[in-house]
């Protein structure tokens, strides 16, 4: 029984990624759905209670994962003593952006998903999220460099947002596009000097 169990459960979340990847959240067909997981509707709800549901049982693993490795690098990076945060400024998102290419790269139809077909869900606002967060931890760089008696900028809170956002969807679009892992590493590390090589003339080093 444990094993039909998991079987349903499988076809069901599979025929469920199909439709999602294929017309979003909003438009899938719960319906489609049931019947390309060969399931009755009475069976899919004795999993899921709505296709929301459904949705975030397959996308939420993985927001999870990238929003918690990201906090860990940001937390990481202003735990740093001040001077070290000055000198790594630039180094410290490396290895974060290096993981989440590979991560892309083994989960990449869950995790466009979640980029880009969770318009109508709870996830809808992620990379916002992320947005808000780099943001924040931007701001906390700039005092540490006031304190380290250097002269940053007063940066406007409106550019900042520009700033981010932008880069966040360049580093997404080898989602967008379905960039090989290869390329979008190349194309990543190349995006994070040209950023860091903004940033650190925006701050006056």
């Amino acid at each position: 029984m444990e094993e039909s169990t998991s079987a349903t459960l499988e076809r069901i979340q599979s025929a469920a990624l199909d439709e999602f990847l294929e017309k979003g959240f909003m438009g899938a067909s719960l319906r489609k759905i049931v019947k390309n997981a060969g399931v009755t509707t009475g069976a899919f709800y004795g999993y899921f209670s709505s296709k929301e549901a459904l949705f975030a049982s397959i996308v939420e693993p993985h927001a999870a994962a990238l929003m918690g490795r990201f906090m860990e690098s940001q937390i990481s990076f202003s735990e740093l003593p001040e001077t070290e945060q000055h000198e790594q400024m630039g180094q410290s998102s490396a290895s974060y952006i290096h993981w989440m290419v590979d991560y892309i790269s083994e989960h990449r139809e869950p995790v466009k998903l979640l980029l880009c077909k969770a318009e109508g869900t709870g996830y809808e606002n992620f990379v916002h999220s992320m947005v808000e967060v780099e943001e924040e931890y931007t701001f906390r760089y700039i005092e540490v460099l006031r304190h380290l008696g250097k002269n940053p900028p007063n940066l406007d809170r409106s550019l900042c947002h520009i700033l981010v956002s932008c880069m966040f969807d360049a580093i997404f679009e080898i989602v967008v596009h379905d960039i090989p892992r290869d390329q979008a590493m190349r194309d990543v590390e190349q995006l994070r000097l040209f950023y860091t090589a903004g940033w650190l003339k925006l701050m006056g080093n």
